[in-house]
């Protein structure tokens, strides 16, 4: 499998605080399952140790200390803030991208309410020559209130990632579980990494797990997700075809309302 979202780097941002946790981060996503795993620390104001240029020699460093078994590489990449990502350099932005090709680049989406401009700032990035791939839209209470503004995004050819701690929760009523498993229904969703952030309970890099959640809906679906589709976003690459989900792609309505 291929995780396109963790945060394993040591000391820079809210993943491990030192290397031996980060070891045993990569040790947990080999078990897993995980042969190749994205190191994406965050790019924004409230984490200045995080520098885009520093990023490849990190993930060498920490590859060069990773045991043979499991066989797991660490890749450079960055979940980009949507507003740093504004005024950014082209070869900042290049550094920050998806294994550090200059093509996919992981941008967060916020937490709190999205402003109007929101999809005018992607489409900025992709006039720049940047595929999108969105980070957790499922966990946004706009999309969640109007996944119609979701819809339209990956129909101008956003890619959609939906992460392990939405997918797994056992939240009663979860908005954000119920707004991924929606999204994989309907076709919409084109990735699912783990957004691993530690190898202890909070936000392990069980991928595996998020994978099975989908066992009874879409489990080739699933796979899909974290193979092909996620190798061809690694290289920039259309995706292949999905295999169909188990509810089919008609008459599935998202939670929330519709404009």
């Amino acid at each position: 499998m291929i995780d396109l979202h963790s945060h394993v780097l040591p000391g820079i941002d809210d993943g491990p605080e030192d290397l031996e946790e980060s070891l045993a981060f990569v040790r947990m996503a080999g078990q897993q399952g995980t042969t190749l795993l994205a190191a994406t620390p965050h790019v924004r104001s409230d984490h200045p140790r995080v520098h885009v240029d520093e990023l490849a020699e990190r993930c060498t460093e920490l590859n060069e200390l990773v045991p043979p078994e499991p066989d797991v590489l660490v890749i450079p990449g960055a979940e980009v803030d949507v507003f740093w990502a504004q005024g950014a350099t082209d070869d900042e932005l290049r550094l920050a991208s998806l294994g550090q090709h200059g093509s996919d680049l992981l941008v967060e989406t916020p937490y709190g309410l999205l402003p109007d401009s929101f999809e005018d700032m992607l489409f900025r990035l992709s006039v720049r020559g940047f595929r999108v791939l969105l980070a957790h839209p499922e966990r946004n209470p706009t999309f969640q209130r109007d996944p119609e503004r979701l819809r339209e995004l990956a129909g101008r050819g956003v890619l959609i990632q939906i992460t392990l701690p939405s997918v797994v929760s056992r939240e009663r009523g979860s908005r954000s579980r119920k707004l991924a498993f929606a999204l994989v229904r309907e076709g919409l969703a084109h990735n699912l990494a783990s957004d691993s952030h530690s190898a202890g309970d909070f936000r392990p890099p069980a991928l595996r797990a998020g994978v099975q959640a989908f066992d009874e809906l879409a489990p080739a679906y699933a796979e899909w997700m974290v193979t092909d589709a996620a190798a061809a976003i690694l290289e920039g690459e259309p995706l292949p075809n999905p295999p169909r989900t188990g509810g089919g792609r008609r008459g599935i309505r998202l939670p929330g309302r519709r404009r």
